[in-house]
Protein backbone atom coordinates (compact mmCIF):
# COMPACT_ATOMS: atom_id res chain seq x y z
CA UNK A 1 0.00 0.00 0.00
CA UNK A 2 3.21 2.27 0.17
CA UNK A 3 3.80 4.80 2.96
CA UNK A 4 0.95 6.80 4.48
CA UNK A 5 0.38 10.18 2.76
CA UNK A 6 1.15 12.87 4.76
CA UNK A 7 -1.09 15.30 5.51
CA UNK A 8 -1.54 19.28 6.16
CA UNK A 9 -0.09 20.01 9.90
CA UNK A 10 -3.06 21.01 12.18
CA UNK A 11 -3.64 24.70 13.18
CA UNK A 12 -0.93 26.10 14.71
CA UNK A 13 -0.79 27.78 17.86
CA UNK A 14 0.12 30.97 18.02
CA UNK A 15 3.29 32.41 19.88
CA UNK A 16 2.88 35.89 21.88
CA UNK A 17 3.92 38.33 18.96
CA UNK A 18 3.73 36.57 15.85
CA UNK A 19 1.59 36.68 12.77
CA UNK A 20 0.49 33.38 11.26
CA UNK A 21 -0.64 34.40 8.06
CA UNK A 22 0.59 33.99 5.11
CA UNK A 23 1.83 37.15 3.17
CA UNK A 24 -1.15 38.42 0.60
CA UNK A 25 2.01 39.41 -2.05
CA UNK A 26 5.50 39.89 -2.16
CA UNK A 27 4.82 43.80 -1.07
CA UNK A 28 4.03 42.89 1.83
CA UNK A 29 6.68 44.44 4.92
CA UNK A 30 8.96 41.62 5.76
CA UNK A 31 7.81 39.83 8.50
CA UNK A 32 9.19 40.76 12.35
CA UNK A 33 8.66 38.92 15.23
CA UNK A 34 7.53 41.73 17.86
CA UNK A 35 9.75 41.43 20.95
CA UNK A 36 8.32 44.11 23.20
CA UNK A 37 4.78 43.52 22.49
CA UNK A 38 5.70 40.39 23.63
CA UNK A 39 7.45 41.06 27.27
CA UNK A 40 4.57 42.95 27.84
CA UNK A 41 2.21 40.02 27.23
CA UNK A 42 3.68 38.47 30.35
CA UNK A 43 1.43 38.80 33.36
CA UNK A 44 4.90 38.57 35.75
CA UNK A 45 8.39 40.11 35.40
CA UNK A 46 10.80 37.05 34.52
CA UNK A 47 12.74 37.41 37.37
CA UNK A 48 9.70 38.18 39.84
CA UNK A 49 8.95 41.45 41.95
CA UNK A 50 11.13 40.38 44.74
CA UNK A 51 8.41 40.64 47.66
CA UNK A 52 9.99 40.96 51.25
CA UNK A 53 11.23 37.24 52.46
CA UNK A 54 12.41 35.48 54.80
CA UNK A 55 16.36 35.62 55.13
CA UNK A 56 16.87 31.55 55.38
CA UNK A 57 14.88 30.85 51.96
CA UNK A 58 17.12 34.26 50.66
CA UNK A 59 20.16 32.63 51.69
CA UNK A 60 19.86 29.01 50.97
CA UNK A 61 18.82 30.67 47.26
CA UNK A 62 22.08 32.65 47.07
CA UNK A 63 23.79 29.54 48.11
CA UNK A 64 22.80 27.58 44.91
CA UNK A 65 23.81 30.79 42.97
CA UNK A 66 26.87 30.51 44.71
CA UNK A 67 27.18 26.92 43.72
CA UNK A 68 26.17 27.86 39.93
CA UNK A 69 28.76 30.23 39.82
CA UNK A 70 31.51 28.05 40.55
CA UNK A 71 30.57 25.52 38.26
CA UNK A 72 30.36 28.17 35.73
CA UNK A 73 33.92 29.43 36.77
CA UNK A 74 35.68 26.56 36.74
CA UNK A 75 33.55 25.37 33.06
CA UNK A 76 34.88 28.54 31.77
CA UNK A 77 39.05 28.40 33.08
CA UNK A 78 38.87 25.06 32.15
CA UNK A 79 36.95 23.97 28.97
CA UNK A 80 35.17 26.94 27.49
CA UNK A 81 34.03 25.95 23.85
CA UNK A 82 34.20 22.16 25.05
CA UNK A 83 30.41 20.50 25.95
CA UNK A 84 31.33 19.96 28.99
CA UNK A 85 33.66 20.42 32.71
CA UNK A 86 35.47 17.28 33.66
CA UNK A 87 36.30 18.97 36.83
CA UNK A 88 38.91 16.33 38.54
CA UNK A 89 41.45 17.15 35.67
CA UNK A 90 40.62 20.31 34.70
CA UNK A 91 40.10 20.31 31.31
CA UNK A 92 36.90 19.42 28.96
CA UNK A 93 35.46 16.95 27.20
CA UNK A 94 33.84 16.66 23.73
CA UNK A 95 31.72 13.37 23.66
CA UNK A 96 29.90 12.43 20.40
CA UNK A 97 26.12 13.39 20.49
CA UNK A 98 26.22 16.70 19.27
CA UNK A 99 27.68 16.19 15.83
CA UNK A 100 30.36 18.29 15.83
CA UNK A 101 28.93 21.29 17.77
CA UNK A 102 30.57 22.57 20.79
CA UNK A 103 29.54 24.45 23.98
CA UNK A 104 27.14 22.63 25.08
CA UNK A 105 27.39 23.72 28.67
CA UNK A 106 27.46 27.47 27.26
CA UNK A 107 24.00 26.97 25.86
CA UNK A 108 22.49 25.14 28.69
CA UNK A 109 23.91 27.50 31.10
CA UNK A 110 22.53 30.68 29.66
CA UNK A 111 18.97 31.10 30.73
CA UNK A 112 20.42 30.05 34.43
CA UNK A 113 22.85 32.59 34.53
CA UNK A 114 20.23 35.32 33.65
CA UNK A 115 17.68 34.35 36.00
CA UNK A 116 20.34 34.58 38.58
CA UNK A 117 21.14 37.61 37.93
CA UNK A 118 24.89 36.47 36.94
CA UNK A 119 24.76 39.59 35.15
CA UNK A 120 29.10 39.03 34.33
CA UNK A 121 28.42 35.34 33.63
CA UNK A 122 25.92 36.00 31.61
CA UNK A 123 27.61 38.47 29.18
CA UNK A 124 30.79 35.98 29.72
CA UNK A 125 28.60 33.27 27.90
CA UNK A 126 26.82 35.46 25.55
CA UNK A 127 30.23 37.08 23.67
CA UNK A 128 30.94 33.41 23.62
CA UNK A 129 28.04 32.79 21.47
CA UNK A 130 28.45 35.65 19.17
CA UNK A 131 32.18 35.02 18.84
CA UNK A 132 33.04 31.33 18.87
CA UNK A 133 29.66 29.22 18.49
CA UNK A 134 30.25 27.50 14.77
CA UNK A 135 27.09 26.02 12.81
CA UNK A 136 29.08 24.75 10.16
CA UNK A 137 30.50 21.37 11.43
CA UNK A 138 30.00 17.50 10.49
CA UNK A 139 29.31 14.76 12.88
CA UNK A 140 26.44 12.18 13.64
CA UNK A 141 24.15 14.16 16.28
CA UNK A 142 21.42 13.52 18.30
CA UNK A 143 18.21 15.08 17.02
CA UNK A 144 16.66 15.00 20.30
CA UNK A 145 19.90 16.65 22.25
CA UNK A 146 20.27 18.96 19.90
CA UNK A 147 17.08 20.14 20.74
CA UNK A 148 16.74 20.42 23.82
CA UNK A 149 19.88 21.15 24.82
CA UNK A 150 20.67 23.71 21.90
CA UNK A 151 17.80 24.85 20.53
CA UNK A 152 15.58 24.56 23.79
CA UNK A 153 18.71 27.26 25.57
CA UNK A 154 18.79 29.82 22.55
CA UNK A 155 14.90 29.89 22.36
CA UNK A 156 14.54 30.82 25.83
CA UNK A 157 17.35 33.02 26.55
CA UNK A 158 16.16 35.32 23.35
CA UNK A 159 12.42 35.22 24.72
CA UNK A 160 14.30 36.08 28.04
CA UNK A 161 16.45 38.91 26.92
CA UNK A 162 15.44 39.82 23.20
CA UNK A 163 19.34 39.56 21.80
CA UNK A 164 18.49 38.68 18.34
CA UNK A 165 22.28 36.37 18.53
CA UNK A 166 19.77 33.82 20.07
CA UNK A 167 16.94 33.78 17.58
CA UNK A 168 18.96 33.96 14.49
CA UNK A 169 21.60 30.64 15.64
CA UNK A 170 18.42 28.93 17.09
CA UNK A 171 16.41 29.39 13.24
CA UNK A 172 20.15 28.34 11.43
CA UNK A 173 20.82 25.47 13.52
CA UNK A 174 16.71 24.18 13.00
CA UNK A 175 17.32 24.14 9.49
CA UNK A 176 20.08 21.85 9.78
CA UNK A 177 17.81 19.28 11.55
CA UNK A 178 15.14 19.56 8.94
CA UNK A 179 16.68 16.32 6.67
CA UNK A 180 15.68 14.04 9.83
CA UNK A 181 12.18 14.44 8.95
CA UNK A 182 12.84 13.03 5.47
CA UNK A 183 11.02 9.25 6.05
CA UNK A 184 8.64 7.47 4.52
CA UNK A 185 6.52 8.38 7.62
CA UNK A 186 7.95 11.45 8.51
CA UNK A 187 8.95 10.14 12.09
CA UNK A 188 12.21 11.15 12.39
CA UNK A 189 15.40 9.44 12.85
CA UNK A 190 17.32 9.69 15.79
CA UNK A 191 21.00 10.17 14.34
CA UNK A 192 20.74 13.20 11.72
CA UNK A 193 24.39 13.64 10.22
CA UNK A 194 25.34 17.40 10.43
CA UNK A 195 27.18 18.92 7.75
CA UNK A 196 27.74 22.43 6.55
CA UNK A 197 26.80 22.16 2.69
CA UNK A 198 23.14 20.28 3.21
CA UNK A 199 22.58 20.51 6.36
CA UNK A 200 22.63 16.68 7.41
CA UNK A 201 22.91 13.63 5.08
CA UNK A 202 22.39 9.81 6.14
CA UNK A 203 23.80 7.14 6.37
CA UNK A 204 20.99 4.48 4.91
CA UNK A 205 22.92 1.13 5.62
CA UNK A 206 22.57 1.99 9.58
CA UNK A 207 19.33 3.99 9.79
CA UNK A 208 17.73 0.93 7.60
CA UNK A 209 17.58 -1.21 10.58
CA UNK A 210 17.03 1.70 12.90
CA UNK A 211 14.64 2.39 15.60
CA UNK A 212 13.06 5.87 16.37
CA UNK A 213 12.56 6.56 20.09
CA UNK A 214 9.40 7.91 21.65
CA UNK A 215 10.86 10.26 23.86
CA UNK A 216 13.08 11.52 20.77
CA UNK A 217 10.94 11.95 18.66
CA UNK A 218 7.76 12.86 20.82
CA UNK A 219 10.10 15.48 22.11
CA UNK A 220 10.34 18.33 19.41
CA UNK A 221 6.87 20.36 19.32
CA UNK A 222 7.54 22.92 21.96
CA UNK A 223 10.31 24.15 20.01
CA UNK A 224 9.69 23.90 16.52
CA UNK A 225 5.95 25.60 17.04
CA UNK A 226 8.31 28.33 18.48
CA UNK A 227 10.93 28.09 15.82
CA UNK A 228 8.35 28.51 12.98
CA UNK A 229 6.96 31.38 14.46
CA UNK A 230 9.77 33.46 14.73
CA UNK A 231 11.10 32.10 11.65
CA UNK A 232 8.33 34.37 10.20
CA UNK A 233 6.57 34.29 6.46
CA UNK A 234 6.44 33.16 3.87
CA UNK A 235 6.66 29.72 5.37
CA UNK A 236 10.70 28.76 6.22
CA UNK A 237 12.30 25.75 5.89
CA UNK A 238 11.57 25.67 9.95
CA UNK A 239 7.85 26.20 9.44
CA UNK A 240 7.48 23.46 6.77
CA UNK A 241 9.29 21.16 9.26
CA UNK A 242 6.37 22.13 12.04
CA UNK A 243 3.91 20.08 9.73
CA UNK A 244 5.99 16.78 10.04
CA UNK A 245 6.40 17.48 13.65
CA UNK A 246 2.48 17.56 14.22
CA UNK A 247 2.04 14.93 11.67
CA UNK A 248 3.85 12.82 14.18
CA UNK A 249 0.91 12.68 16.39
CA UNK A 250 -1.22 11.60 13.32
CA UNK A 251 1.37 8.26 12.97
CA UNK A 252 0.61 7.47 16.86
CA UNK A 253 -3.45 8.24 17.00
CA UNK A 254 -3.29 5.78 13.22
CA UNK A 255 -1.15 2.73 15.47
CA UNK A 256 -2.56 0.54 17.36
CA UNK A 257 -1.25 1.25 20.93
CA UNK A 258 -1.40 -2.11 23.17
CA UNK A 259 -3.72 -1.73 26.01
CA UNK A 260 -3.35 1.92 25.20
CA UNK A 261 0.35 2.36 26.30
CA UNK A 262 2.76 3.88 23.73
CA UNK A 263 6.09 1.35 23.15
CA UNK A 264 9.61 3.15 23.39
CA UNK A 265 10.25 2.38 20.00
CA UNK A 266 9.01 2.47 16.42
CA UNK A 267 9.96 2.27 12.99
CA UNK A 268 10.29 5.41 11.16
CA UNK A 269 9.40 3.09 7.85
CA UNK A 270 6.79 1.32 8.37
CA UNK A 271 5.35 3.14 11.50
CA UNK A 272 4.97 0.52 13.25
CA UNK A 273 6.11 -0.61 16.95
CA UNK A 274 9.56 -2.58 17.12
CA UNK A 275 8.62 -4.07 20.33
CA UNK A 276 6.69 -3.45 23.44
CA UNK A 277 8.46 -2.27 26.28
CA UNK A 278 7.05 0.72 27.57
CA UNK A 279 8.91 3.28 30.34
CA UNK A 280 7.67 6.56 31.63
CA UNK A 281 11.84 6.48 32.46
CA UNK A 282 14.52 6.82 29.95
CA UNK A 283 13.02 6.29 26.29
CA UNK A 284 9.69 7.09 26.74
CA UNK A 285 9.64 10.31 29.36
CA UNK A 286 9.33 13.44 27.65
CA UNK A 287 6.88 12.19 25.15
CA UNK A 288 4.25 12.55 28.00
CA UNK A 289 5.54 15.62 29.03
CA UNK A 290 5.45 17.41 25.61
CA UNK A 291 2.01 16.49 25.18
CA UNK A 292 0.83 18.65 28.42
CA UNK A 293 3.53 20.84 27.79
CA UNK A 294 2.10 21.82 24.13
CA UNK A 295 -1.51 21.86 25.61
CA UNK A 296 -0.45 24.27 27.99
CA UNK A 297 1.64 26.21 25.55
CA UNK A 298 -1.67 26.89 24.07
CA UNK A 299 -3.06 28.46 26.72
CA UNK A 300 -5.06 25.41 26.64
CA UNK A 301 -6.19 24.98 23.14
CA UNK A 302 -4.61 22.13 21.55
CA UNK A 303 -7.08 19.66 22.36
CA UNK A 304 -5.47 16.98 20.44
CA UNK A 305 -2.72 17.16 22.73
CA UNK A 306 -4.92 16.96 26.36
CA UNK A 307 -6.72 14.13 25.07
CA UNK A 308 -3.29 11.96 24.27
CA UNK A 309 -1.99 13.04 28.06
CA UNK A 310 -5.05 11.78 29.63
CA UNK A 311 -5.96 8.87 27.57
CA UNK A 312 -1.89 8.11 28.29
CA UNK A 313 -1.68 8.98 32.12
CA UNK A 314 -5.19 6.56 32.79
CA UNK A 315 -3.17 3.77 30.59
CA UNK A 316 -0.76 4.23 32.68
CA UNK A 317 -2.62 4.11 36.05
CA UNK A 318 -4.55 1.11 35.21
CA UNK A 319 -1.33 -0.49 33.93
CA UNK A 320 2.16 0.84 35.26
CA UNK A 321 1.27 2.82 38.84
CA UNK A 322 1.45 -0.21 41.85
CA UNK A 323 2.27 -0.02 45.56
CA UNK A 324 5.17 -2.08 47.54
CA UNK A 325 4.72 -4.00 50.74
CA UNK A 326 6.17 -1.20 52.12
CA UNK A 327 3.21 1.32 51.18
CA UNK A 328 5.71 3.44 48.19
CA UNK A 329 3.34 4.09 45.04
CA UNK A 330 5.77 3.77 41.87
CA UNK A 331 5.47 3.43 38.31
CA UNK A 332 6.87 -0.03 37.17
CA UNK A 333 8.30 -0.60 33.33
CA UNK A 334 6.37 -2.64 31.08
CA UNK A 335 7.82 -5.67 28.89
CA UNK A 336 5.29 -7.42 26.69
CA UNK A 337 2.68 -7.65 29.55
CA UNK A 338 5.39 -8.51 31.98
CA UNK A 339 6.21 -5.94 34.92
CA UNK A 340 9.84 -4.94 35.65
CA UNK A 341 9.66 -3.17 39.15
CA UNK A 342 12.01 -0.74 39.07
CA UNK A 343 11.63 2.73 38.77
CA UNK A 344 14.77 4.91 36.58
CA UNK A 345 15.78 8.25 38.45
CA UNK A 346 14.54 10.00 35.35
CA UNK A 347 10.90 8.45 35.65
CA UNK A 348 10.99 10.77 38.83
CA UNK A 349 9.88 13.84 36.75
CA UNK A 350 6.67 12.18 36.56
CA UNK A 351 5.71 13.83 40.02
CA UNK A 352 5.96 17.45 38.60
CA UNK A 353 4.33 16.00 35.16
CA UNK A 354 1.01 14.59 36.96
CA UNK A 355 0.74 17.30 39.79
CA UNK A 356 0.95 20.24 36.83
CA UNK A 357 -1.63 18.10 34.75
CA UNK A 358 -3.69 17.59 37.94
CA UNK A 359 -3.77 21.57 38.34
CA UNK A 360 -5.46 21.78 35.46
CA UNK A 361 -6.97 19.21 34.72
CA UNK A 362 -10.50 18.11 35.50
CA UNK A 363 -12.54 18.46 38.53
CA UNK A 364 -13.13 14.78 39.04
CA UNK A 365 -9.73 13.30 38.52
CA UNK A 366 -7.55 16.47 40.39
CA UNK A 367 -7.43 15.38 43.93
CA UNK A 368 -6.85 11.62 42.85
CA UNK A 369 -3.71 12.71 40.63
CA UNK A 370 -2.29 15.47 42.89
CA UNK A 371 -2.31 12.70 45.86
CA UNK A 372 -0.40 10.55 42.92
CA UNK A 373 1.82 12.97 42.07
CA UNK A 374 2.65 13.18 45.64
CA UNK A 375 3.30 9.74 46.37
CA UNK A 376 5.68 8.99 43.36
CA UNK A 377 7.89 12.36 44.62
CA UNK A 378 7.85 10.53 47.67
CA UNK A 379 8.90 7.69 46.69
CA UNK A 380 11.94 9.27 44.86
CA UNK A 381 12.53 11.27 47.86
CA UNK A 382 12.91 7.60 49.56
CA UNK A 383 15.46 6.76 46.92
CA UNK A 384 17.91 9.64 48.09
CA UNK A 385 17.06 8.98 52.15
CA UNK A 386 18.25 5.24 51.73
CA UNK A 387 21.32 5.76 49.93
CA UNK A 388 24.51 6.65 52.44
CA UNK A 389 25.34 10.02 50.15
CA UNK A 390 21.54 11.42 50.32
CA UNK A 391 21.54 11.41 46.78
CA UNK A 392 19.52 8.73 44.33
CA UNK A 393 20.43 6.39 42.51
CA UNK A 394 20.22 5.99 38.76
CA UNK A 395 17.24 3.28 38.80
CA UNK A 396 15.71 1.62 42.05
CA UNK A 397 13.52 -1.41 42.65
CA UNK A 398 10.76 -3.48 44.08
CA UNK A 399 11.57 -6.82 44.44
CA UNK A 400 13.83 -9.20 46.54
CA UNK A 401 12.52 -7.32 49.87
CA UNK A 402 13.60 -4.62 48.59
CA UNK A 403 12.69 -0.85 48.07
CA UNK A 404 13.13 2.33 46.45
CA UNK A 405 17.03 0.98 46.46
CA UNK A 406 19.51 0.06 43.56
CA UNK A 407 20.12 -3.78 43.19
CA UNK A 408 22.43 -3.88 40.61
CA UNK A 409 25.58 -2.42 40.72
CA UNK A 410 25.41 -0.85 37.18
CA UNK A 411 22.31 0.96 38.70
CA UNK A 412 24.15 2.97 41.95
CA UNK A 413 25.86 5.84 39.98
CA UNK A 414 24.62 9.97 40.39
CA UNK A 415 25.40 11.97 37.55
CA UNK A 416 24.07 15.30 38.92
CA UNK A 417 20.23 14.16 37.36
CA UNK A 418 17.33 16.91 38.17
CA UNK A 419 14.24 14.99 38.03
CA UNK A 420 14.08 14.93 41.50
CA UNK A 421 14.36 18.57 42.27
CA UNK A 422 12.47 19.38 39.38
CA UNK A 423 8.78 17.32 41.11
CA UNK A 424 10.37 19.05 44.23
CA UNK A 425 9.81 22.07 42.77
CA UNK A 426 6.49 21.79 40.61
CA UNK A 427 5.42 20.30 44.10
CA UNK A 428 6.26 23.81 45.55
CA UNK A 429 4.55 25.79 43.78
CA UNK A 430 1.47 23.74 43.26
CA UNK A 431 1.06 23.08 47.27
CA UNK A 432 3.32 25.10 49.35
CA UNK A 433 3.73 22.41 51.69
CA UNK A 434 7.20 23.10 53.32
CA UNK A 435 8.53 19.50 52.89
CA UNK A 436 9.58 19.80 49.26
CA UNK A 437 11.41 22.53 49.87
CA UNK A 438 13.43 20.92 53.24
CA UNK A 439 13.83 18.08 50.66
CA UNK A 440 15.85 20.50 48.21
CA UNK A 441 17.82 21.57 50.71
CA UNK A 442 18.95 18.09 51.87
CA UNK A 443 19.80 17.81 47.67
CA UNK A 444 21.68 20.96 48.03
CA UNK A 445 23.61 19.71 51.26
CA UNK A 446 24.57 16.14 49.84
CA UNK A 447 25.86 18.07 45.86
CA UNK A 448 28.11 20.26 48.48
CA UNK A 449 29.29 17.48 50.47
CA UNK A 450 29.55 14.53 47.60
CA UNK A 451 29.73 16.35 44.27
CA UNK A 452 31.73 19.66 44.89
CA UNK A 453 35.22 19.20 44.30
CA UNK A 454 38.17 21.81 44.04
CA UNK A 455 37.27 22.72 40.11
CA UNK A 456 33.54 22.15 40.08
CA UNK A 457 30.68 19.79 40.22
CA UNK A 458 31.46 15.92 39.44
CA UNK A 459 28.69 12.87 39.56
CA UNK A 460 29.17 10.24 41.52
CA UNK A 461 29.67 5.99 41.18
CA UNK A 462 27.75 4.64 43.64
CA UNK A 463 25.30 6.46 46.06
CA UNK A 464 25.83 3.94 48.70
CA UNK A 465 29.76 4.27 49.64
CA UNK A 466 31.12 7.53 51.15
CA UNK A 467 33.14 9.01 50.40
CA UNK A 468 32.34 8.53 46.96
CA UNK A 469 34.51 8.04 43.60
CA UNK A 470 33.71 10.88 41.60
CA UNK A 471 33.10 10.37 37.29
CA UNK A 472 35.37 13.48 36.38
CA UNK A 473 32.06 14.76 34.65
CA UNK A 474 29.87 17.57 35.34
CA UNK A 475 27.24 17.84 32.89
CA UNK A 476 25.53 20.49 31.01
CA UNK A 477 22.35 19.54 32.39
CA UNK A 478 23.39 19.98 35.71
CA UNK A 479 23.83 23.86 35.14
CA UNK A 480 20.84 23.81 32.99
CA UNK A 481 18.47 21.93 35.36
CA UNK A 482 19.47 20.89 38.52
CA UNK A 483 20.47 24.23 39.42
CA UNK A 484 17.63 26.32 38.11
CA UNK A 485 15.09 23.98 39.77
CA UNK A 486 16.67 23.90 42.98
CA UNK A 487 17.01 28.13 42.76
CA UNK A 488 13.46 28.33 41.62
CA UNK A 489 12.74 26.18 44.96
CA UNK A 490 13.23 28.56 46.38
CA UNK A 491 12.26 31.81 45.06
CA UNK A 492 8.62 33.28 44.81
CA UNK A 493 6.14 32.00 42.56
CA UNK A 494 6.38 34.81 39.61
CA UNK A 495 9.95 34.29 39.62
CA UNK A 496 9.28 32.09 35.60
CA UNK A 497 6.04 32.25 36.57
CA UNK A 498 4.16 28.65 35.48
CA UNK A 499 0.81 31.00 34.38
CA UNK A 500 4.02 32.57 31.79
CA UNK A 501 6.33 29.67 30.77
CA UNK A 502 6.38 26.37 30.60
CA UNK A 503 10.01 24.36 31.00
CA UNK A 504 10.97 22.20 28.23
CA UNK A 505 12.58 19.09 29.13
CA UNK A 506 15.99 20.54 29.87
CA UNK A 507 14.43 23.04 32.05
CA UNK A 508 14.99 26.05 29.34
CA UNK A 509 11.42 28.17 30.04
CA UNK A 510 9.62 29.01 26.48
CA UNK A 511 6.66 31.03 26.84
CA UNK A 512 2.79 30.41 26.95
CA UNK A 513 0.87 32.07 24.39
CA UNK A 514 -2.26 33.41 26.75
CA UNK A 515 -2.61 36.67 25.08
CA UNK A 516 -4.07 37.31 21.38
CA UNK A 517 -1.86 39.71 20.07
CA UNK A 518 -2.35 38.84 16.72
CA UNK A 519 -5.91 40.90 17.00
CA UNK A 520 -4.42 43.66 18.59
CA UNK A 521 -1.47 44.00 15.83
CA UNK A 522 -4.53 43.76 12.75
CA UNK A 523 -6.13 46.79 14.91
CA UNK A 524 -3.26 49.03 14.60
CA UNK A 525 -2.83 51.03 12.02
Amino acid sequence: AGPPARTAPAARQQVPGASAEPPASHSRAPFRFDYERFRRSLRHPVRGARPAEDPETRARRMKIREMMKFAWDNYKQFALGKNELRPLTRNGHIGNMFGGLRGATVIDALDTLYIMELEEEFQEAKQWVEKSFDLNVNGEASLFEVNIRYIGGLLATYYLTGEEVFKSKALELGEKLLPAFNTPTGIPRGLPFLSPCSGMSWSWGWASAGSSILAEFGTLHLEFLHLSQLSGNPPSLVSLCLSQVMNIRRVLNRVEKPQGLYPNFLSPVTGSWVQHHVSIGGLGDSFYEYLLKSWLMSDKKDSEAKKMYDDALEAIEKHLVKKSAGGLTYIAEWRGGILDHKMGHLACFSGGMIALGAEHGAQDTRQRHMELAAEITSTCHESYTRSDTRLGPEAFRFDAGSEAMATRLGERYYILRPEVVESYMYLWRLTHQPKYRHWGWEVVQALEKHCRVEAGFSGIRDVYSSPPTHDNMQQSFFLAETLKYLYLLFCEDDVLSLEDWVFNTEAHPLPINHTDLQAAAAAQP
